[in-house]
């Protein structure tokens, strides 16, 4: 929980030589396998029992994702389940005795329920199979057998509210959404108080003071103001909401919710918006607030989180530190931390006893001192905005006339940060540089920031990629002949985009489950994201009436200007772009004469989470690259 407090502004005043380019000698480096970058996790997702005295945690097993429980103290952990098809995705202590935790299925993103007793025995399915996804609203802390939950089961668009007891697997409808509510928040006694609103462009808070009384609208706002509820305060009055009304970058506030009205600014920051918030329920206060200038910085408020900062970074000096979890006391605790160039290590930690016990590394097979350091940096768009974003050289390599894979992030409305990427760094291993930017859209810079993005799909956020790449040649780090673009999901889209946009700089793009008809994507969206539609309209384009705009910027329609080789890669359940459309882009390149391959795989979604297909793809991916931008294959 290291507070960073270094300014991007100094950071950026080193100049480009300073960061990549001033070693005196270079390592010789060897290729790491595949194999290592993308394999699952030694042991990951550690959580620890309300009593203190047990600990769960991920790790494979026939390759898959499973549950294990270790006593502390003892050496050797149970294996609590065995499945095969699928990873589970996450998992959670409900009391002492018992493990709630969800997986899915094919990658079809609807995730059932299980509950495992802590010994491995009394493994049930607590949601039922078919078209229908959970969410937990509340896992019920101070309630050893309940928790509620929002299902679909209804309606795929619509999520109502159920309390859940884990032990005989029956729910209780304790309340039913109208259709427009998109999320709900419980007071510390578990008691359902508050919910938000959509009609898709705007958004509403609904509240009321117990569960006797009906909800009534307090405050409603355009969706381009944010004021989300975090958490009620403790004595359950008001609540701690994460707040851009007045501003530009969301701040956390403490809003009187019957009033209407803003009681005290908690905190806020300059540069960023707040990112996440941490609760102490031993002190009935907020821990911490957390936020991102170029990489994720904390600020404590709470005096037991300040010394138990201070006496982590005493044992743990220069590293990235990140608390996990907690037992219900708050004297003990799950820590991991982690850089640019390790996946990280967890460690359990008693603050009573200032016993620190290492449990695991989750990728003790990469070594820190083979990987690449990630360096921020800043250009200019060409209207003038400040885009940041992530440089990472090969290791021992100088930076100069290095051959390039632009990567710019999903999401879109997501933001890359300073930290471990297992796909930078094996393109790094792999002799490639990798660019990485936070074009305009992108979330955490503030509202104008934001906005910015708004409508300008394979515009000026393309516009924005560009320049990073027309800046990385006019350094003379890019080799102008030697330039890739690759992206996932909506990365995927700016990939395709690119060689749709700037045939000359690309020799080659690579689509991982990307957007290939903005036209059609926005006319096939997923059930659960129909309370968003009018907003997504507002924010990219209304098939509707904008029909040939949506055209104009999907690369389907303009494919006739892609000339370099493409490599296509997705899931045939993905439940969010339409793997149909990825395959008549196919065909559609490949009766223009462009180069493309093509993978799909049957038991995969939005992304490839079983082992053997990341593997594959990445070494597909590689040899690809290899090939395009004239490097000997090292897999």
């Amino acid at each position: 929980m290291k507070n960073i407090k270094t300014s991007l502004l100094s950071i950026l005043s080193f100049s480009l030589l300073f960061m990549f380019g001033c070693e005196t000698g270079f390592k010789k480096v060897n290729t790491i396998p595949t194999e290592d970058f993308f394999k699952n996790p030694s042991q990951t997702s550690f959580k620890l029992s309300p009593s203190g005295e047990f600990i769960s945690f991920l790790k494979p097993y026939k390759n898959r994702m499973n549950i294990f429980v270790l006593q502390i103290g003892e050496k050797d952990s149970i294996q609590l389940t065995n499945f095969e098809d699928r990873n589970i995705e996450m998992h959670f202590w409900a009391n002492d005795h018992k493990i709630v935790f969800a997986k899915d299925k094919d990658g079809d993103e609807n995730y059932k329920l299980f509950s495992v007793n802590y010994d491995g025995t009394g493994l049930k399915q607590l949601t039922e199979d078919g078209n229908t996804t959970v969410r937990i609203i509340d896992p019920l802390e101070n309630i050893s057998d309940e928790m509620i939950i929002s299902l679909n089961d209804r309606d795929p668009r619509i999520f109502d509210v159920y309390r859940l007891n884990i032990e005989t697997g029956k729910r209780k409808l304790i309340a039913k959404n109208p259709g427009n509510i998109s999320a709900w928040i419980t007071d510390h006694e578990g008691k359902l108080r508050c919910a938000v609103t959509t009609d898709g462009v705007n958004h509403g808070i609904l509240f009321r003071e117990n569960e006797d009384e009906e909800f009534k609208l307090t405050s409603a706002a355009n969706f381009k103001e944010t004021l989300w509820p975090v958490a009620f305060t403790f004595d359950n009055k008001y609540l701690y909401m994460i707040s851009n009304l007045g501003r530009d970058k969301a701040a956390l506030v403490k809003y009187d919710v019957l009033r209407n009205e803003e009681l005290e600014v908690i905190f806020e920051h300059y540069e960023s918006d707040v990112e996440n918030v941490f609760l102490s329920n031993k002190s009935k206060s907020i821990a911490a607030v957390s936020y991102v200038t170029w990489k994720t910085e904390l600020k404590i408020f709470n005096d037991d989180w300040y010394y138990l900062n201070k006496k982590l970074s005493e044992r743990l000096p220069d590293r990235e530190i990140m608390i996990e979890g907690t037992n219900k006391k708050e004297d003990k605790f799950l820590i991991r931390t982690d850089s640019d160039r390790s996946l990280g290590e967890y460690y359990f930690y008693d603050y009573r006893d200032n016993v620190l016990l290492k449990l695991a590394e989750v990728g003790p097979w990469l070594k820190e001192e083979d990987l690449s350091p990630m360096k921020p940096v800043t250009y200019k768009s060409r209207d003038g905005l400040n885009i940041h974003g992530y440089l990472t050289i090969p290791l021992g390599t100088e930076a100069k006339n290095l051959p390039v894979v632009v990567y710019p992030h999903g999401g879109p409305w997501m933001r890359n940060k300073w930290g471990f990427n297992n796909e930078v760094q094996f393109l790094a291993n792999r002799g490639y540089a990798v660019l990485q930017m936070n074009y305009r859209g992108s979330r955490g810079y503030g509202r104008k920031f934001w906005e910015a993005g708004f409508g300008e799909w394979g515009l000026k956020m393309q516009d924005d990629i560009t320049d990073g790449v027309n800046w990385l040649i006019k350094q003379g780090i890019a080799d102008p002949n030697r330039i890739a673009i690759y992206g996932y999901s909506f990365g995927g889209y700016c990939a395709l985009q690119g060689l749709v946009k700037t045939p000359d700089i690309y020799r080659c793009g690579i689509s991982y489950a990307g957007i290939i008809s903005v036209l059609n994507f926005m006319t096939t969206v997923p059930p659960q994201w129909e309370p968003f539609r009018q907003m997504l309209y507002e924010m990219v384009g209304n098939p509707n009436t904008e029909g040939e705009k949506l055209k104009n910027v999907s690369p389907y329609y303009n494919a006739e200007k892609i000339k370099s080789p493409v490599f296509f890669a997705q899931g045939k359940n993905d439940p969010r772009v339409d793997v149909s459309a990825t395959e008549l882009m196919v065909k559609k390149l490949k009766n223009l004469n462009v180069e493309v391959e093509y993978m799909i795989k049957e038991n995969e979604g939005h992304g490839y989470k079983n082992e053997e297909n990341r593997i594959e793809f990445y070494k597909n991916m590689s040899l690809f690259l290899d090939k395009h931008l004239n490097q000997k294959p090292k897999n």
